[in-house]
């Protein structure tokens, strides 16, 4: 975590912006971790005037300014240097713009000078408004707005007992931290007692918190050290919705009962009838005001030879951080420097007078004219400027304006406007395909057309070999025209993309577009790492990165895997498939991928991310953005910085990311279980919300998780640990959830109960929101399979038709996904297949007539069965034939290896054939179970509930 300034007066201002969520959380105790876990907290990243404070963990000294708040004191660094104690935190620095950025913000009544209008605004407050209308128009039947205020919360560390020796050769120098991430970034922290077991502090500190949001405050014990880094004992993890309106709370938390060890802390909750806001909500993630502060600065003496040198400028907890502001000599600025923050986080703008080389110290006491100057925010009026001077030669003036409600994270778990809309386009479609294949007399009412998905699974090459067969075979039976969905992952992902840079693909005999794809697949890669080759695409990656993306591995994977697919470059943009879809010609194509934690294993943290043409996001936390805006900068729900939309060859390495794998994900595959490395890696779980010791504390909420103290893990676990789950190569793209907040009863909404399937899904502080980077990996690498966005109750299928393309166990997907849907309360029908991996059928299909929600399942796993006797369906092969319907599917030495990505034309004909083969030759199952679908239909159609 970023150290960030402190003063007597950050004290109460800063620790002001806590939650007043009344539910959820219990009382853990959890080893100290990254709070934040974003690039801020990475070395290099920050400017090179501030000096990066030792323990990211702990906040930098304090700086001497006016107001005073009861007792806390930030941690000292004992190498920072004169100049740096003085403010005491290392900033990022952006340089300020020339002109306002395209996307930014503007204050409501003030015209949009970057852009704005070349994005959607979705409507959160049910107010119609003007948009493009090429773009998406969403609206968010889920949201809801209203006011809720803010309470002042005080909690006074008291002292400890028994304090766990951590030094050898002497009683722990103890202090507390306190973090509280929905009141602000800064993390506070009493001051050390050194050498003593009983440790008393009777320091307070203020929060502002807001009721409707899940506060969980962090309190960590810590023991200093002077020559090395501090250690973190261990941390409690206190749910404030345990909290009654203005009653003290006392608390005596047991951390080793065996030790008698304990913190006393009290805790009191008042009202603050002054700040009240605006929220807007679906039930799991709120989005709080926001404010946007125009800053430029004014320099009273004309500069004679050099240009007038730029203002460091800071806003705790605001979108930009920090930025460089250039001064000029006009009291104003056509372009002020902007920041974006939470209106009711009471954050503090810090800023620092270019140093001169006649004065380049800075006094800790805040007393020169010249040293860092501190202002809080809470106090301006909107639309009033105020000017503070800076040093001897600058003045900095201040204009704080509220920001637009209109959200551009579309919040809700219903479909979007445009899906509704193709689904209906769809159907007609469906339904004049349904009544051909079933020969029926009468054409489908409306609510009678079953939703048919064809979900494709993942395995490089062989995956986008084998659906270009299945489709094939689909198309052949008129059963293509009659789905609606067609998801896929990993190398299936690459037949989606390159048919649907052809709007009207489906439509068309399917043939031509095979011919051409064995053309690429069996063409010499080699060209592709030639230097010319390369030299361009290293242009190309470097103006990737300009454009403002992480470039990665996984970028010249994405280009590497386009040159394979074709002769040129694909243009065709996800957002461009629209062009596909819009007279419901098609059916909707579904990327999957999964979002994963740098530092952690898919197995503990994972969360399902689709890709449509019309918008991307996450079902658990029912929070969606427009496809041409995946990768742009979002705060609060709000667009701050629009990014040009990716390339599709981008796309492609990322649905196909294997290069994100870390080892513990590796060693998972293999082996089927961490428990090995769960057991001498993991911090220790200790649930004490029933405790004698812990005294019985009047519960506001109905719902707090329990009382836990974790065990820190040693510091060779640590390391072994981090060496394990670390993914150099992971695809990084910004967070369009960075800023929004969990309600405080997410827990309880049944939307992200369905999809909360990760231990770290009850410990709120590390959830998605708090990070500014989505890491994103191949989904096969947890399950292989695209289940989940057909899964998703508002779409409603009926009929998914599982084509499996993985190697190794052909049921092992399938399989996998049942027990997940069982844990999950998933409707979908159970695991019936009793042959083993070597005697299966071509096809299954699996219904549960006792789940009208639960879909029918035809599974097509990829095998060679009665198609190495017959050519076709009915069709016997002569012996000069028998030949070609050998196939070494998994084999050791298997042409369709995963990592082969260039066939000779005979392994390609062959397993195009094999796989349009399984589907011509179970034509019957295959009508038996769209007429099952038609039914379960019916029968939903006319019991609704």
């Amino acid at each position: 975590m970023q150290s960030i300034p402190h003063s007597n007066e950050a004290d109460m201002a800063g620790m002001t912006h806590a939650s007043e969520g009344h539910h959820g959380l219990g009382t853990s105790i959890i080893v100290p971790q990254n709070p934040q876990g974003e690039e801020d907290s990475r070395p290099g990243r920050h400017c090179s005037g501030f000096e990066e404070a030792q323990d990211p963990q702990i906040a930098a000294p304090p700086l001497s300014l006016p107001m005073a708040s009861s007792g806390s004191q930030l941690e000292s660094r004992h190498d920072a240097s004169e100049a740096d104690a003085c403010l005491g935190f290392p900033l990022p620095v952006r340089p300020m713009p020339s002109r306002r950025r395209p996307g930014l913000l503007c204050p409501e009544g003030e015209s949009d000078r970057g852009g704005r209008n070349g994005h959607p605004h979705w409507q959160a407050l049910g107010v119609e408004d003007q948009r493009e209308e090429f773009l998406p128009r969403f609206q968010g039947p889920s949201e809801k707005e209203g006011s809720s205020p803010c309470h002042l919360l005080t909690v006074r560390i008291i002292s400890m007992r028994n304090v766990r020796q951590a030094d050898i050769l002497s009683q722990t120098d103890c202090f507390v931290t306190l973090w509280l991430p929905t009141a602000s970034q800064k993390k506070l922290r009493t001051r050390t007692i050194s050498n003593c077991l009983h440790p008393e502090w009777d320091e307070s500190f203020t929060f502002q918190i807001q009721t409707q949001v899940k506060n969980v405050l962090e309190l960590s014990i810590c023991d200093e050290d002077t020559l090395t880094q501090n250690d973190h004992l261990l941390t409690v993890l206190y749910d404030l919705s345990k909290l009654c309106l203005r009653n003290k709370t006392h608390v005596k938390f047991p951390l080793n009962p065996e030790g008698r060890e304990e913190l006393e802390v009290e805790f009191l909750l008042e009202e603050n009838f002054s700040s009240s806001e605006t929220l807007i909500t679906n039930g799991v993630l709120v989005s709080r005001q926001v404010s946007c502060l125009e800053v430029h600065a004014e320099s009273r003496r004309p500069r004679k030879r050099k240009k007038n040198k730029d203002l460091l400028v800071m806003v705790t907890d605001s979108f930009e951080n920090t930025q460089c502001v250039q001064s000029c000599l006009e009291p104003c600025y056509p372009n002020p420097a902007c920041f974006h923050y939470p209106k009711y986080s009471q954050p503090q703008l810090y800023a620092e007078a270019p140093k001169s080389r006649w004065n380049s110290k800075l006094c800790c006491c805040g007393t020169h004219r010249s040293g860092p100057v501190c202002q809080p925010l809470d106090c301006l009026s909107d639309g009033q400027t105020t000017t503070l001077p800076v040093g001897e030669n600058y003045d900095l003036h201040m204009k704080s304006s509220p920001c637009s409600d209109t959200l551009d994270v579309r919040l809700g778990f219903s479909l979007c406007q445009e899906e509704e809309e193709f689904v209906q386009k769809r159907k007609v479609v469906v339904a004049k395909a349904l009544s051909q294949v079933l020969q029926l007399e009468e054409g489908l009412h409306e609510d009678e057309v079953p939703t048919i998905a064809i979900m494709a699974t993942g395995g490089g090459t062989r995956s986008m070999v084998s659906l270009y067969g299945h489709l094939l075979g689909l198309q052949k039976l008129n059963l293509l025209d009659s789905s609606i969905y067609l998801t896929g992952l990993s190398g299936a992902t690459w037949t989606m993309a390159t048919l649907y840079s052809d709007p009207e693909w489906s439509s068309k005999n399917l043939e031509p577009v095979v011919f051409e794809a064995r053309r690429h697949v069996v063409k010499d890669k080699m060209p592709a790492l030639y230097p010319d080759q390369l030299c361009k695409w290293r242009e190309e990656l470097q103006q990737h990165s300009r454009e403002g993306y992480k470039t990665t591995f996984t970028d010249f994977w994405g280009k590497l895997v386009e040159y394979s697919l074709g002769d040129k470059k694909n243009e065709c943009k996800l957002s461009d498939q629209r062009a596909a879809l819009c007279q419901g010609q098609n059916p909707l194509p579904i990327y999957l991928t999964i979002n994963v934690k740098d530092d952690v294993s898919n197995q503990d943290f994972r969360e399902w991310f689709e890709f449509s043409p019309y918008e991307v996001g996450m079902q658990k936390y029912g929070a969606f953005i427009p496809s041409e805006l995946f990768g742009s900068e979002f705060f609060m729900g709000r667009l701050m910085k629009r990014i040009p939309e990716p390339e599709m060859c981008y796309m492609l390495g990322l649905w196909s990311s294997i290069f994100s794998l870390n080892l513990l994900d590796a060693w998972n595959l293999s082996h089927t279980s961490e428990e090995f490395f769960y057991r001498w890696t993991r911090e220790k779980l200790h649930d004490i919300e029933d405790d004698p010791l812990l005294p019985e504390i009047p519960r506001c909420d109905a719902n707090p998780l329990e009382t836990t103290v974790v065990i820190p893990a040693t510091w060779l676990s640590n390391t072994f640990r981090e060496i394990l789950t670390h993914r150099p190569l992971v695809s990084e793209f910004h967070n369009f959830l960075y800023g929004l907040q969990l309600h405080t009863d997410y827990l309880q909404n049944g939307q992200f109960s369905m999809w909360k399937d990760t231990v770290l899904d009850t410990f709120p502080n590390q959830l998605t929101q708090f990070t500014k980077h989505l890491n994103l990996l191949d989904t096969a690498f947890f399950v292989n399979s695209s289940y989940a966005p057909l899964l998703r109750p508002e779409r409603k299928v009926d009929l998914i038709i599982h084509l499996n393309y993985c190697a190794g166990s052909q049921t092992k997907p399938l399989k996998k996904t049942c027990e997940y849907c069982t844990e999950q309360n998933i409707p979908f029908p159970s695991y019936s297949i009793q042959e083993d991996d070597q005697s299966l059928k071509e096809c299954y299909v699996m219904e549960d007539p006792q789940e009208p929600d639960a879909p029918i399942v035809a599974y097509f796993p990829l095998i060679s069965d009665t198609f190495q006797k017959y050519k076709a369906p009915g069709v016997e092969r002569s012996p000069e034939e028998l030949e070609l319907g050998q196939l070494n599917i998994y084999g050791a030495k298997s042409p369709y290896a995963t990592k082969e990505l260039t066939y000779t034309e005979d392994a390609f004909d062959k397993l195009v054939k094999l796989s349009e083969y399984n589907i011509l030759n179970n034509k019957d199952k295959l009508i038996q179970a769209v007429r099952l679908a038609m039914e379960k239909k019916r029968m939903r159609s006319q019991c609704p509930s």
